[in-house]
């Protein structure tokens, strides 16, 4: 996820060990050569597993993830890439903002239980004028329970489905709380895990969400002036 707000740029994960280069050509198309913060949401090879060549070839001013390490070859490929360039390891705190430019990121929720990576998720709330967006990293239902628990303002216009939209996520009480305008789910074509589940793209059309899907979409791009969200798609070759 691309966030760009004027002339700052925000980057929340990099996809697959060989999406890093396909990521890396695509911001220097865009004439990207510095992002003023990078979030790492967990330590899994689908959401980092492109970070090493993105922390090789763009100028990092902060660098985020939570605190559960894991001794797998791409995790480490990250830690050795930071080590090169010096950039240090931050894990943030839940309540901790972040801005960039006009936009604010407010970490809703990080965790450090080794046992479940996908709950150790940075869950961040963006918000740019009137408009707000909800990225659920992989958190599960677990995630969802202790944010609805502790009263977290999680209504948002767009929401970035956990975990690819399968059915360890997305309980009717958390999208009752959230309303998405619009949902997104960041998921590969055919995958093995039959992501996404029919129950939770059912759950969204009960709620009028409109649905958008990297694996049928393609490119998705959100611009918002303060007040109102405007989406367009892109195909790409990853895509159908």
């Amino acid at each position: 996820i691309l966030v760009k707000d004027n002339d700052e740029y925000a980057l929340i994960d990099a996809g697959n060990n060989e999406d890093g280069m396909k990521l890396v050509n695509y911001f220097k198309s865009l004439n990207i050569t510095n992002f003023k913060y990078v979030f790492g949401t967990h330590a899994h090879e689908d959401h980092i597993g492109g970070m090493d060549n993105i922390i090789d070839n763009f100028n990092i001013e902060n660098f985020y993830m939570p605190n559960a390490i894991t001794t797998t070859k791409t995790f480490e490929d990250v830690l050795d890439s930071l080590d090169r360039k010096k950039i240090k390891f931050q894990t943030p705190n839940v309540n901790d903002d972040f801005k960039l430019n006009n936009a604010t990121f407010k970490v809703l929720h990080i965790g450090d239980n080794k046992k479940d990576l996908n709950d150790t998720s940075v869950v961040l709330r963006l918000e740019y004028g009137n408009t707000s967006y909800l990225l659920m990293g992989d958190a599960t239902s677990n995630v969802e329970k202790d944010l609805l628990n502790n009263n977290v303002n999680l209504k948002s216009d767009v929401l970035k489905v956990g975990h690819h939209g399968s059915n360890y996520s997305s309980t009717i009480d958390f999208l009752n709380k959230v309303k998405p305008e619009y949902a997104i789910i960041e998921v590969g074509k055919n995958n093995s895990y039959n992501h996404p589940r029919q129950e939770t793209l059912d759950k969204l059309k009960d709620l009028n969400a409109k649905v958008y899907r990297t694996d049928l979409d393609g490119t998705i791009v959100a611009t918002s002036d303060g007040n109102s969200i405007k989406i367009e798609t892109i195909k790409t070759d990853t895509n159908g």
